[in-house]
């Protein structure tokens, strides 16, 4: 039984068919403390993963790598699939069409898919495939490949159900299965690499899957690697070439049907209903390791060759484009990022607006305190507030690592985008805040003052979330970002000037008031209401009929000049490209180190 997939007339001429080969292959994995990249660790700390590994997939084939659990199977799968780079080996090559592997050519003409899906739940299936192909294909019809890949799979009844999560209902598992082999498929690559693709399916969604990759070998004539655990006797009967791992070693490396003869010569008799692979795996110590030693020569790669395969398939402008509407698809569809955040915005407008509403109105002896508390609460809860896209940050982030890894796009056309995509939709929630707050509170009713505070209101917010975008590159998981943002924005707080006044901080810390975030609106804030030629003749604090203070003394108190209203503007804009290259910095660096 096979799937409808069909091999294209002219398909010879269109792609180069791919053979891939590992002359004696090792690996040793480092010790943590000793993971510098490229740099070596102590050989003799070192764990070895592989050994003297020779194995070879020819195109239209279906080689499948078995083995019990710690036998090396996915890390295999990541040297054949370029994650693992070359100078990470302890010993031998890895050849494409007998030449050296060219890694950053070979991820964009391959596909690999991992047991992790890493897809979007909030788009569906069709978005899902379409944004993919935009990224992907460099020419051609993006629908039609979109819709003939919906067929081939089989998800033409779902294109417009969304993905799902643990937490919404989605498509099914084996759904999401065949999704995830999509997206790699989507730029129909010569070379497919699979980690465990049944994982976690049902008999009937993992003998589907499997239908579609014997298929795939054998009508397009396409080089399809995987690793399996448990296979049933159906989808066995699919398999070319069963590649057999115990603790790094090969024991097995040909036809199901020459293991089943080395069991019967080695005096093992099958059980009826075991499969041969399932009572190879119990019986491996009768197995004997047949190495091929060959010759190990040093392959060197032109790297004249290695920059000819170096070009995206997109413009920088056309990847920002299609990024920056995919990320606005999410925003839009994530209820707790969009509706929250501008509902909370009007909201607390309008609540502040009412809490301090004769602040700005009375005499009384602590008007001036008020005020700037006012001011100060303010910040504190437009900055704590942008904390609510790091769950879009952190699910972005894997999806993001993957794709740019395979050279799919550019790091900095995904910062670029997602800086762009925010700019609008802060610029929504900051005129839902100062709208309220401002006329209500009663601040100074000029309307330069009023598009002044509503300009220092959004460009908070872009600060606020630029530095939550950094430091989601840094942290592993949501609780440990939100303590770490937490505990800065709290120090940060606490130099903003409200606390503690310049000249009082230590020497040891004046460092800090620099760079909190809180300084330069608070700052902001003080000057547009109390600065200018108003605030010199507006009395702040009287004694009797006499005018104690004015707005122009009381700046002269906390040290504010006039200038720095526009001089803190582009401090703050600082802030926002500094945080985003900082970021840009760490996952560029994620993404291109070598893999330990």
């Amino acid at each position: 039984m096979e799937l409808p997939v069909k091999k294209p007339a002219d398909f010879d001429h269109l792609q180069t068919q791919y053979k891939i080969k590992t002359k004696n292959l090792s690996y040793k994995l480092s010790p943590r403390n000793s993971n510098f990249g490229c740099l070596g660790w102590n050989e003799a700390a070192a764990k070895c993963i592989l050994n003297n590994v020779n194995c070879e997939a020819m195109p239209g084939e279906l080689t499948a790598v078995a083995g019990p659990s710690g036998a090396g199977k996915t890390t295999l799968l990541e040297i054949l699939a370029g994650m693992i780079v070359p100078c990470r080996l302890s010993t031998g090559h890895v050849l494409v069409n007998d030449l050296p592997m060219n890694v950053a050519h070979f991820r964009r003409i391959s596909g690999y898919v991992t047991q992790d899906e890493g897809l979007f739940p909030l788009l569906t299936v069709e978005e899902t495939l379409t944004y993919s192909a935009h990224l992907r294909l460099h020419m051609g019809s993006v629908k039609t490949r979109v819709e003939n890949l919906l067929k081939e799979l089989g998800l033409e009844h779902i294109p417009n159900e969304r993905i799902g999560s643990e937490s919404t209902r989605g498509i099914s598992g084996g759904e999401k299965r065949r999704v995830s082999i999509g997206v790699e498929l989507v730029h129909d690559p010569a070379v497919i690499l699979l980690d465990e693709p049944t994982s976690g399916l049902d008999s009937a969604s993992a003998l589907h899957v499997m239908l579609l990759l014997n298929s795939m070998a054998k009508n397009q004539g396409k080089t399809i690697v995987l690793t399996i655990h448990q296979p049933g006797f159906q989808i066995l009967d699919l398999f070319d070439k069963v590649l057999l791992l115990s603790n790094g070693m090969v024991l097995h490396n040909s036809s199901l049907n020459l293991l089943e003869e080395r069991l019967k010569s080695a005096g093992h008799c099958m059980p009826r209903h075991v499969n041969v692979v399932e009572f190879s795996i119990d019986v491996i110590e009768s197995l004997h390791n047949e190495e091929n030693v060959t010759d190990d020569h040093d392959y060197i790669l032109d790297h004249e060759e290695q920059r000819k395969h170096i070009l995206y398939n997109k413009s920088s402008f056309k990847e920002v484009l299609i990024l920056s509407h995919r990320f606005t698809k999410n925003i839009f569809r994530t209820k707790q990022l969009f509706f929250s955040r501008t509902s909370q915005a009007l909201l607390v407008g309008i609540l502040l607006g009412t809490i301090f509403s004769n602040t700005f109105k009375n005499s009384k002896g602590m008007k001036i305190q008020n005020q700037v508390g006012f001011f100060a609460f303010s910040l504190t809860f437009l900055m704590s507030s942008t904390t609510e896209a790091l769950p879009i940050f952190l699910q972005e982030r894997r999806i993001v690592m993957r794709e740019t890894t395979r050279g799919v796009y550019r790091i900095s056309s995904y910062i670029i985008a997602n800086t762009l995509v925010f700019v609008p939709f802060l610029l929504i929630v900051a005129l839902l805040y100062a709208i309220p707050v401002y006329w209500l509170v009663g601040l100074r009713h000029e309307i330069d003052g009023f598009f002044y505070f509503t300009l220092v209101v959004w460009i908070v917010m872009l600060m606020s979330n630029s530095f939550v975008a950094c430091f989601s590159t840094l942290v592993t998981n949501l609780i440990m970002g939100m303590s770490l943002i937490a505990g800065v924005m709290g120090s940060f707080f606490l130099f903003s000037g409200y606390f503690l006044s310049n000249d009082t901080i230590p020497k040891y810390w004046s460092f800090m008031q620099y760079l909190s975030l809180y300084k330069y609106p608070f700052e902001c804030f003080m000057i547009n209401e109390f600065g200018g030629e108003q605030g010199k003749s507006r009395c702040l604090q009287n004694i009797g009929s006499q005018c104690f203070i004015n707005g122009d003394q009381f700046l002269i108190q906390q040290g504010l000049k006039e200038s720095q209203k526009w001089n803190n503007l582009i401090v703050m804009l600082s802030f926002i490209f500094g945080y985003r290259f900082v970021g840009f910095m760490i996952l560029w660096y994620k993404s291109s180190r070598c893999r330990s």
